[in-house]
């Protein structure tokens, strides 16, 4: 505490007195995100306007081996901004400019204090948009940190596949473009894919200031269907037969009979509870017909019920709307509890089997957890309802949430196909990647932050330097 004292007002000197705060609300609100993960506050909380402030202050923190988190929007979901050791959150809000749109090249680079809506509000003008959709409006370089995706990633890909270009701020204030500075071309197969190692790296390498997207023409017409299925099975069978057939689907999203009951009661919506998709389909109007009609004849030789069509944009909101609400329609089974949500992803042809083997097992461990997916990715979550004065209960989550993880890796999955690893997955993180596989990982986070400044006790166990 002692240095801090002489630090913030190195800080203020930066990016002013208003751009750093030692309230305990401000601090508090930046030590958590909507994880169960308990809030660790950091001591103080700065907020820089533009990359020359957040490399002077890194160097600031650097110079007084103070800890730095970095912080966009705090909707993750693995504890990834808790500060574990004290020291400085470094919150982006301020710094919220799209900068370069280039329409023609289907890019743009933007800043951390840009979400994902209000991109596509910026960009609504142009006929292009982002499809990358976590559902929380989160900052564009908070899911670059995270490799986040969402129910588009079956069509357009997760976070890794979309950014093109990152500026990095190293643990030293040290600025890098991972892809050289301005570069944007839509492929390169230039030296070591530096972008891709600060993508998912969960603040642990550096401080994420730019990130240039790739970005998509708005498509001419979209349709939503919802179709209902007799069983598990049926349902994740309808969609390996759809990607099979070559059906470009922009999204298929799996709900179990306890998510469907979950989102009838919460979106006041009527449909029968059974496991059910809810697909989307993008395109031209003559390709959707041809995309349709296929999707249709797969889905009724496997016992699908008729599809519930909505074409109107208000009635696709509506039916998305509820999709992405799930969240708050599973607290709402349990007022006054916390939802955990877990996250794994296996190879599509598991995927019946992992869904099976879950929903048993939640059975037997006494616990509601309705179960959504995007089962196009074989990728799906598991939504916990707990409540935090049980201790008992909060132990049957946690050692359901661990056997749901090693499962995925029995099947040659990984224990998160998108939340990241953050505090509570870095055990699970070592028997995914084996111990030489950590060993680099520790070799390349000691290379660029030798003094393990950066976020940490993330991502990687503790190591004593």
């Amino acid at each position: 505490a002692a240095a801090l004292g002489s630090v913030v007002s190195a800080f203020r000197s930066v990016c002013g007195e208003d751009g750093v705060s030692l309230g305990e609300a401000v601090r508090e609100q930046h030590g958590k995100d909507e994880s169960v993960h308990r809030c660790r506050p950091p001591d103080v909380v700065v907020f820089p306007r533009c990359v020359e402030e957040v490399s002077a202050l890194a160097k600031i923190c650097h110079h007084h081996n103070l800890p730095i988190i970095p912080f966009g929007t705090g909707t993750g979901l693995e504890g990834g901004v808790g500060a574990l050791k004290g020291g400085v959150c470094f919150s982006l809000r301020n710094m919220d400019q799209v900068l370069d749109l280039h329409p023609d090249d289907f890019d743009v680079t933007v800043e951390p204090g840009v979400t994902r809506k209000a991109l596509n509000s910026y960009l609504r003008d142009t006929g292009l948009w982002f499809p990358v959709d976590p559902g929380a409006d989160a900052s564009l370089c908070g899911m670059a940190a995270t490799s986040a995706s969402g129910t588009n990633a079956v069509r357009y890909g997760t976070m890794r596949e979309n950014v093109m270009n990152l500026e990095v701020v190293l643990a030293d204030g040290t600025v890098i473009h991972t892809a050289g500075k301005g570069r944007r071309s839509r492929k390169t197969s230039a030296g070591y894919n530096l972008t891709n190692l600060f993508v998912g790296s969960e603040g642990t390498l550096g401080i994420i200031t730019k990130t240039t997207l790739h970005l998509y023409g708005i498509p001419e017409a979209v349709v939503s269907a919802v179709c209902s299925f007799p069983s598990v099975q049926s349902a994740v069978d309808s969609t390996v037969q759809i990607l099979q057939a070559g059906v470009p689907i922009a999204r298929i999203e799996f709900l179990d009979d306890v998510m469907i009951d979950a989102c009838n009661r919460f979106s006041s919506l009527s449909y029968p509870v059974t496991p059910a998709l809810f697909l989307e389909f993008h395109g031209s109007e003559r390709s959707l017909e041809e995309q349709v009609n296929t999707t249709v004849e797969i889905t009724q030789s496997n016992d699908g019920s008729d599809f519930q069509w909505a074409q109107d944009a208000e009635t696709r909101n509506r039916l998305w709307k509820a999709r992405h609400d799930v969240w708050y329609a599973c607290l709402a089974l349990r007022p006054g509890c916390k939802a955990y949500a877990t996250d794994v992803c296996v190879p599509l042809s598991r995927l019946p089997q992992i869904i099976v083997e879950t929903k048993e097992d939640l059975i037997e461990s006494r616990l509601t957890g309705p179960i959504a997916g995007h089962v196009g990715d074989g990728n799906f979550h598991c939504i916990m309802l707990v409540d935090p004065n049980d201790s008992e209960e909060l132990h049957r989550v946690h050692l359901f949430t661990q056997r749901l993880a090693r499962r995925a890796l029995a099947m040659d999955g990984t224990c998160t196909g998108e939340h990241g690893i953050g505090l509570g997955k870095r055990a699970l993180l070592c028997e995914e990647m084996g111990a030489m596989a950590m060993q680099v990982m520790q070799k390349l986070k000691n290379t660029l932050d030798p003094k393990n400044l950066m976020n940490p006790g993330k991502v990687l166990q503790p190591t004593e330097l």
